[in-house]
């Protein structure tokens, strides 16, 4: 048997930079050193959240132990919470949707700062107009076009402001196939004709973002927050729910591979370079081949509560925070009996009957794109 090296530079690395160690041996899943957060993510922190459809359970689980997630845009005081959220409340931080890619982001930002105006701004279905931005968000549509543009116009404010005074920007990148206005370039959250609107394939076309592009798109929007709010930090995540259709030529299976392999790529090496950018790694705790099959629903893309759970868990725990399901907390006394408090007033508002529940529904546009499936 040869010696081993006495020189070799991965002499004396932790069992967490060895496969066998760090995972094979890690005794639990996911393995509680593999997230090392770059910087600490508390309770007072302002906390706003966008992104595709995972983002809203990222953000459920913040709410539920008691970070202070920004909601600019409450829902309508007695309104139930189901209906609240099939109307764009109580999802993110305020009423935008899902943002699936960082185009879209970088748009919204521009357009609530007067420097971008959406093309085909409202979209038309049975004589109810939609917001083209957000079209789901009024799932019976408005009664026409001004007052579509006027809800837009408040809700840009409401936008901005959260966006100046935030202290974390929490960004779940979900997809790079897009929608686009061939004139201007405006992309869409959805294809026009899924929701509302008409397709035209002489007005809009496919687009599938490169590395490159994405990477450009968030340094942009990064250095336009930063203007505006210099003390921001970036809290980036992969969505690990597969796409339900694809527009491009390939498979199903690899154009999935191929969108969040761009994304998980272009975040990683943004964390790497900014000091202001984190990566926590809830797609690779998902969908990596140790974990386990239940982890998704029988439709092999729906996370089931227990994937959410496990991936939150590791997410509190590693900024010293015990989920709300947990009597462990870390930190000194002081911060300990705040953190009860803080728990107690969670499980609280859980038993209310309103309150949202471990699997609670997911607004998800492209998941509608199934009924085309024929």
């Amino acid at each position: 048997m040869a010696d081993t090296p006495q020189n070799s530079p991965y002499q004396g690395r932790p069992s967490r930079s060895f496969w066998r160690g760090g995972v094979v041996k890690a005794g639990a899943y996911p393995p509680s050193d593999l997230f090392e957060p770059k910087f600490p993510v508390d309770r007072e922190m302002k906390i706003f959240t966008a992104g595709s459809c995972f983002a809203q359970h990222v953000g459920r689980v913040l709410r539920e132990n008691g970070f202070n997630v920004l909601d600019g845009e409450p829902a309508p005081e007695g309104m139930p919470l189901e209906l609240a959220q099939k109307h764009g409340y109580r999802i993110y931080s305020g009423r935008y949707g899902n943002v699936y890619t960082v185009r879209q982001m970088r748009q919204l930002l521009a357009e609530a700062q007067g420097e971008f105006i959406p093309a085909t701004p409202v979209w038309e279905k049975a004589g109810r107009f939609y917001d083209a931005q957000r079209p789901n968000v009024d799932p019976r549509g408005l009664a026409s076009p001004e007052l579509v543009e006027k809800a837009r116009d408040q809700h840009l404010h409401i936008v901005l402001n959260m966006l100046a005074s935030a202290d974390l920007m929490v960004f779940t990148l979900g997809l790079t196939e897009a929608w686009e206005h061939i004139e201007t370039g405006t992309i869409y959250p959805t294809a026009p004709g899924t929701i509302a609107g008409d397709f035209d394939p002489e007005v809009y076309r496919f687009k599938n973002f490169r590395a490159h592009e994405v990477r450009a798109d968030f340094e942009a929007l990064r250095d336009a927050l930063k203007a505006i709010n210099p003390g921001l930090k970036f809290l980036l995540t992969v969505s690990p729910v597969p796409l339900t259709a694809t527009a491009s030529d390939q498979h199903v299976l690899p154009a999935t591979v191929y969108s969040k392999s761009v994304l998980r790529c272009v975040a990683g090496e943004l964390a790497m370079d900014f000091d202001d950018v984190d990566y926590f790694p809830s797609f690779e705790i998902i969908s990596s081949h140790p974990a386990p099959k239940s982890f998704f629903e029988d439709n092999l893309r729906s996370v089931t509560p227990e994937g959410v759970g496990r991936v939150m868990k590791l997410f509190l725990a590693s900024h010293g925070v015990a989920s709300a399901d947990s009597d462990e907390d870390g930190g000194d006394d002081a911060q300990k009996r705040d953190r009860v408090r803080a728990l107690r007033k969670a499980r609280r508002a859980r038993r209310k009957g309103d309150q949202e529940k471990s699997q609670a529904d997911v607004v998800c546009e492209d998941e509608l794109l199934e009924a085309f499936n024929k």
